[in-house]
């Protein structure tokens, strides 16, 4: 890669870093600043969307606002994951690639003032405008990989950046389209654009760094139990502030807290990047994240409908209030379970520990206004049972 202490151009001006690919075995990779800040944004957008999400499942809209969470969390979701696999390949750190970056981060930020709307309107022009000014600089970006390699690189980038461009086209739909066909649009267009990599990466892999991968995915799955967690410390205030009201929200904000601690617990009991040895591994694994991220949030909204119930300000029943928060909490595990724990369980007891857990805290929708406070036992009693197992002597194996 070229030092960006290299020679001068004739004004004076340092020459444009070539944008030449990462190695995969290069030491000590780890995320920059601009990356973290870059997440730290996204949180803005991932904070509109859950809260749309307890607006709607509080007035007894919840098939409309999980539909429309899913699809303007894809497109926040979508948006970070494509700039993270670039980044993981071909972060050169220079003025352009830093201009670009931040370009991307004011469309996040134009897109997560449009999700209101988006919500209760139905009207995506806010969101589309911002998703445009990503794609906009994330094609700006893989068109200069283009011009600084050849051959099957070069090819990889350019179907990238046509691909990406097509796709934006195409979400134009959900603008014109009637309202009813547009949850299918965006079903049609959300496999379009999880195909591109696909078609990219047929002939030439991208140079992304396993370790680098899986910190930015961990950093993102912080950042989005950092948003249940403020769901938590609301759910414990209004105990505070409710004097009245405190039996019945004080098992909520513990129950909540027990979920998330064990959420985290879990989600970094196993080194994921082992598990990143090619793309067929690795595309599984990042698309999967999808609903571990969407659940993760999901979690944080479904706290604070359960408070809202509780005080009586949700029009909703004590049975969906706990749904709320034991589906996504339950989806949560299995997800982690599916993508990378269970390939790092020895014997059936380990395999076994997480999707019973999931099970068990389905069953705890059921149990009245204690039911966040037992699926929060559960999970803690997840971690405990799986600590205690991993700790277990292995038996030899036969000869």
């Amino acid at each position: 890669m070229t030092s960006s202490s290299a020679s001068t151009t004739g004004d004076g001006r340092p020459p444009l870093r070539p944008m030449t690919a990462r190695s995969r075995d290069e030491a000590h990779r780890a995320a920059t600043p601009l990356e973290l800040f870059f997440d730290l944004c996204f949180v803005v957008a991932v904070a509109q969307a859950g809260m749309q999400l307890v607006h709607a499942v509080a007035e007894d809209h919840a098939a409309t606002g999980v539909v429309d969470f899913a699809m303007v969390f894809f497109a926040i979701w979508w948006a970070w994951m494509n700039f993270t696999w670039f980044a993981s390949a071909y972060d050169t750190d220079d003025v352009p690639y830093r201009v670009v970056t931040l370009i991307q981060i004011a469309g996040v930020l134009i897109l997560a003032a449009g999700v209101p709307r988006a919500f209760q309107d139905h009207d995506f022009g806010v969101v589309f405008l911002g998703y445009f000014v990503m794609r906009v600089a994330l094609v700006t970006q893989w068109l200069r990989a283009a011009r600084s390699t050849q051959g099957a690189e070069r090819a990889t980038a350019l179907r990238y950046a046509a691909g990406v461009a097509i796709c934006q086209v195409g979400w134009l739909g959900l603008l014109f389209l009637p309202e009813d066909v547009r949850p299918w649009v965006f079903l049609v267009m959300a496999i379009a654009e999880m195909a591109v990599p696909l078609i990219a990466e047929r002939s030439m892999a991208t140079s992304w760094h396993a370790h680098h991968i899986a910190e930015r995915y961990g950093l993102f799955t912080i950042i989005v139990l950092g948003e249940t967690i403020l769901a938590a410390t609301v759910a414990m205030q209004s105990a505070i502030d409710e004097s009245d009201e405190l039996t019945k929200l004080i098992p909520i904000a513990a129950g909540g807290l027990l979920i998330v601690f064990a959420a985290w617990w879990i989600y970094f009991a196993v080194p994921a990047h082992d598990r990143l040895v090619g793309n067929r591994e690795a595309f599984l694994w990042g698309y999967g994240h999808y609903l571990i991220y969407a659940s993760g949030a999901a979690i944080g909204a479904g706290l604070e409908v359960a408070v809202e119930q509780a005080v009586d300000e949700a029009h909703i029943s004590t049975t969906a209030a706990s749904a709320a928060v034991t589906v996504p909490a339950a989806l949560f595990l299995m997800t982690v379970w599916l993508l990378h724990s269970r390939h790092f369980k020895h014997g059936m007891a380990q395999q076994l520990t997480l999707p019973v857990s999931a099970l068990a805290i389905l069953g705890c929708t059921f149990a009245g206004g204690y039911a966040v406070l037992l699926a929060g036992l559960v999970a803690a009693a997840t971690v405990a049972v799986g600590v205690t197992l991993a700790n277990r002597p292995q038996k030899p194996q036969p000869a």
